[in-house]
């Protein structure tokens, strides 16, 4: 029962390093990306759509991203989405390709940037957390229900500790990375 509860903890922690991997896809580089464009949303017919849901989007060089609607009358609502996005893109349409100019980044642009990835991992951080608190909530209630003893909890709540300071760890692991890539110039 206890192998359970560590096993779930540490399943339900290394989702969250996956969440944090795709997170971080989201924010600039120095590069042109498709998936800086994945978590724009377009106004379709009235409901909110995916980007990549309503057009075909693709890296037409280093500094330029390249969206083609599948439908004409999607070409404004596209434009409007990505300017409303706070990336600080500015889509400029050329027929029935928008192209997407990626502008070097600032050295200030850059700090704001890593800024918002220490929040990122301030986010994983704290879900990991939640994570360990919740296993060793379902410990404390076994040795309650007289399922374990208190050497076991004890035992357990380290186990559980361990798993934590090993994932918090890759986040921090990850977000060097990412920072280090950031500002690469």
């Amino acid at each position: 029962m206890i192998e359970d509860i560590i096993k779930e903890a540490n399943a339900r922690m290394g989702k969250t390093i996956d969440a944090l991997h795709n997170e971080l896809k989201g924010v600039r580089t120095g590069r042109a990306n498709t998936s800086l464009l994945d978590g724009i949303m377009v106004d379709y017919y009235g409901s909110a759509s995916a980007l990549n849901q309503v057009a075909n989007v693709a890296v037409q060089d280093s500094r330029t991203l390249t969206v083609t609607p599948w439908e004409k009358t999607m070409i404004e609502p596209i434009e409007k989405a990505i300017m409303q996005s706070n990336l600080g893109l500015n889509p400029v349409s050329a027929g029935m390709v928008i192209r997407i100019p990626l502008p070097p980044l600032t050295e200030e642009r850059r700090k704001d940037l890593v800024k918002l990835v220490g929040q990122i991992a301030e986010h994983s951080k704290i879900a990991i957390r939640n994570i360990r608190r919740d296993a060793n909530t379902h410990l404390k209630g076994m040795l309650n229900d007289k399922e374990i003893t208190e050497d076991d909890l004890r035992g357990s709540e380290k186990r559980v500790q361990d798993v934590t300071d090993k994932f918090v760890k890759q986040v921090d692991e990850v977000i060097a990375d990412k920072e280090k890539e950031l500002m690469e110039i």
